[in-house]
Formats: structure tokens, sequence, C-alpha cells
């Protein structure tokens, strides 16, 4: 077992490892079960034992797929802590129907139960809220929240993509502290840190997941001027911290802000997730992190 670093989420004592493995390709990795139960066991093996899903991900269901992998091997449940998201609606084949959100009660816990008929599960660890609903009820999420902890289905409740104000807004309502904001930071989407969220976040002692971390795959492959410039600029850094990759220098990138974010490797190759685990071990100094920050916002700090 790799000496990965535990994060305690609150006073509970509920913890999630330093890095959390996303499960939202899952169904691209073309898998079987046996396989997928490997790699699972592989990341628990490096210290990787909290799991990132949500009920709109993958067709089929990532949530099914790894419900199977987890019917090899129950006793692994013990091992790992699932998060998972709802409020996402796709549309059906209904003419003129769009995507929206739904953050309604009855949707909450007919998303919960779904997920944890998928996954094969009797509870998970911690259901966010996935993206904020411009018609949300913050009481009426509470009272769904409420009626989840009190069945025993849901044991920790957080958000993701939500603003400093919408995360108030619904913390307000609430009895016990939500556990995360699961967003985007990577050093080419750092509006978090232009915004003060993750500010807010730190004062109120609330850690945050960080999801794209590679900026979807743009950082290492989009050809626009600047996104060659920054690739340069990691390059060098690279070369200087002794980093295997420039994934591995962006996920020590992330790791360097005082927030401390978790981040989330999105890979479903142990050999590259692997390598980003390894980036606990690589420090940046100031000037470096600044230089990254330099490279994509085109100027000096002012």
């Amino acid at each position: 077992m790799a000496n990965l670093e535990k994060i305690q989420m609150n006073e509970s004592g509920l913890e999630f490892s330093r890095f959390i493995q996303g499960y939202w390709r899952m169904a691209e990795w073309n898998m079987s079960s046996q396989e997928s139960l490997t790699f699972l066991k592989q990341h628990v093996e490096l210290g990787i034992t909290t799991v990132d899903h949500a009920h709109i991900y993958g067709s089929p269901s990532c949530e099914q797929l790894f419900g199977e992998a987890l019917k090899l091997q129950p006793s692994i449940r013990d091992d790992i802590e699932i998060v998972s998201k709802c409020g996402i609606q796709l549309p059906c084949n209904e003419s003129g129907a769009v995507a929206h959100y739904r953050s309604d009660a009855k949707s909450i816990i007919e998303s919960v139960d779904l997920s944890l008929s998928r996954l094969g599960v009797d509870s998970i660890d911690a259901l966010l809220i996935h993206r904020p609903d411009f018609l949300m009820d913050a009481d009426e999420v509470a009272e769904a929240f409420k009626r989840l902890e009190g069945a025993g289905k849901v044991h920790n409740f957080g958000v993701s993509n939500f603003s400093a104000s919408q995360f108030s807004l619904l913390q307000s309502r609430l009895d016990k502290p939500l556990i995360t904001n699961q967003i985007e930071i990577n050093p080419i989407n750092m509006q978090s840190l232009d915004d003060g969220l993750l500010d807010y976040l730190s004062e109120n002692r609330v850690i945050p997941m960080a999801w794209s971390c590679l900026g979807g795959g743009r950082i290492l492959t989009e050809t626009s001027e600047t996104m060659e410039k920054v690739r340069a600029t990691l390059a060098v850094v690279a070369h200087e911290v002794g980093a295997e990759s420039i994934d591995q220098l962006i996920f020590a990138w992330v790791l360097a802000l005082p927030s401390k974010p978790l981040p989330i490797i999105g890979s479903g190759k142990i050999d590259r997730v692997a390598s980003a685990v390894r980036s606990s071990e690589i420090a940046l100094n100031r000037e470096q992190w600044y230089r990254i920050w330099t490279a994509f916002k085109g100027h000096a700090v002012p």
C-alpha cells in the first residue's frame, strides 16, 4: 500500500484519499468486469481509495459497470469511499426536449436509489449536487438530504461546480457541513482562483475536489498559440523539477494550491495513474508556479 496522505473531510472523521480516481470514462475503457476489478485493486494499492461517479456517466452506465466489478469481490467495498453525483437530466426521445437540472427532492432520492442499484451497494459515502440548479429550492434539497441520511443511503453531502454564493445558500439550510465542492482547476481554467471561490472554501475549511486537471486534454493536444506557450513553459519547468511528464507537473501545480484540492485522475491506465500519484513528490517553488500562471495569462503579475 502506498503511503499516500489521507485527507479528513469533516469532523465526523470521513477521510478521502489525496488523489481520487474518476470513473466518468469507464465505459470507454473497454474492460471486462475482471479487468475493472484488477484496476480498482491496483489503484487502491497505490493509496487511491476514493472513487468518483455520477448517475449520468457513461453508456452503458459507468456505475453499472463498476457495480459488476464489485460483485466479483464485494469485500473491497470496505476499502473504498464512493462519491456519486445527481441533478443533471439528459433529454429523452421526446421531441424538443433539452438537458436540464433537477434538484427537487423526488429526483434526488430517485437518482440515489438508481445509483445504489447500479453499484450494488447499500449506501454511498458522499452525494454531490452535480451542477447548480437555477430553480433549486434549498429547503427542499435539505429535506431530501435529511431523508437520505436518515434512511442510511448517503452518509455525507456536497456539491459540484457551485459558486461561493450558491454553496453558502445551500449550506444555510443544512444542519451539517457540506464536505466538498468539486470544481474545475487547471492552468488554463483559473476561474476559481480569480473569483474568490477557493478563498471562500478555505475560509470555511472545505476541501475542494479538482476535476479536469489536464483541461480535458486541451493542454496536451490543442495547437493554439496560447497552448503552445503553456506547453513550452510546462516542459521547461518539468525538466527543472525532474517531472516525468507534463501531465505529472500539472498535477503538482494543482497540489501546490493552499486550498489543498484533491485531484481527480481520469485515466484508466494504471501506469498513468501511478505517475499522477508520484506528482505528490514534486515541489514547485513560487517562481515556477507563477511562470506557469503567466504562460496562460499572457502577462506578468500586476
